[in-house]
């Protein structure tokens, strides 16, 4: 099988753009600002465009707050959103009021709820609620394909035709997997699992030992868009990150499978970018 070239010039500048200003923010003068709160199962981040929806500031946290893609602290999730916002602000040395907020698909009925209160506690205005994937999409562009979030706790996806989106779903399985799975075969504790799986330089060593997991996360999105046209896969989300998933799900599905240079920003930015200046009523 032939490897087609994709075109992610825009995603990827935009997440460099985004990875700079994490680590130096720009001070502008914008009249208001639109924010991105990603509450991931292993990491949240907050994202912040300007008035032209460009990126001038962002912060990320790891926290163990959300459960395959559901609240389970509460409170502590309120505390980190607002104590980032809070760190943000003062950088920005203005007020972040409005925000836009995702959930896995499929869960609106039950979490998005507790996701819209948690960011309203934070001290936003809610603006938005998209479902990670479609959030994704904002960025990537993407016309027909499916674009697969794999996220700590889940695997969302959504499946696009002439740009819209015609159905979504969600499953859990996703990095806290993957750690579960190191933890046992290298005798870790989970949390230092969790930590070694992060670190790039340890993925080539760790492919064979998570190919199972891949497997089963390309089974699922085997089982989701049977029966659609599909001829491409769009990966994004922080567990994208593992060098080679791309090639086991390619091959595990026969269909062409792309990730953009670095998928853990992405969904969180395309969060951003839905964000308006009308809040949820």
């Amino acid at each position: 099988m032939s490897k087609k070239k994709l075109n992610y010039e825009y995603c990827d500048q935009l997440v460099r753009d985004f990875e700079t200003v994490v680590k130096n923010p720009i001070k502008t003068k914008s009249p208001l600002y639109y924010t991105g709160v990603d509450l991931g199962t292993a990491c949240i981040v907050l994202a912040v465009l300007d008035e032209n929806y460009k990126p001038v500031a962002g912060a990320y946290r790891y926290a163990d707050v959300v459960r395959d893609g559901m609240v389970v602290d509460y409170i502590g999730a309120v505390k980190i959103v607002r104590e980032l916002k809070e760190e943000l602000e003062e950088k920005l040395g203005a007020e972040l009021i409005y925000s836009a907020a995702a959930i896995p698909p499929g869960t609106d009925l039950l979490d998005s709820g507790a996701v819209r209160n948690v960011v309203q506690a934070a001290g936003f205005e809610v603006t938005s609620l998209l479902d990670e994937p479609t959030a994704a999409n904002k960025v990537l562009n993407i016309r027909n394909g499916a674009v697969v979030d794999i996220g700590g706790g889940t695997t969302g996806i959504s499946i696009l035709k002439d740009g819209k989106v015609i159905y979504v779903a969600d499953e859990p399985t996703g990095g806290t997997h993957f750690s579960l799975v190191i933890s046992g075969a290298y005798n870790m504790e989970f949390k230092d699992a969790d930590i070694y799986k992060r670190n790039p330089k340890n993925h080539k060593e760790l492919l064979p030992t998570l190919k199972p997991v891949v497997e089963k996360i390309a089974t699922i999105i085997n089982q989701h868009i049977k029966g659609f046209d599909v001829n491409e896969i769009f990966l994004v989300g922080g567990t994208c990150c593992l060098a080679g998933i791309e090639d086991i799900i390619e091959r595990k599905t026969g269909i062409f499978t792309h990730k953009p240079e670095n998928p853990m920003f992405v969904t969180p930015l395309g969060i951003a970018l839905g964000c308006t200046d009308k809040p949820l009523d």
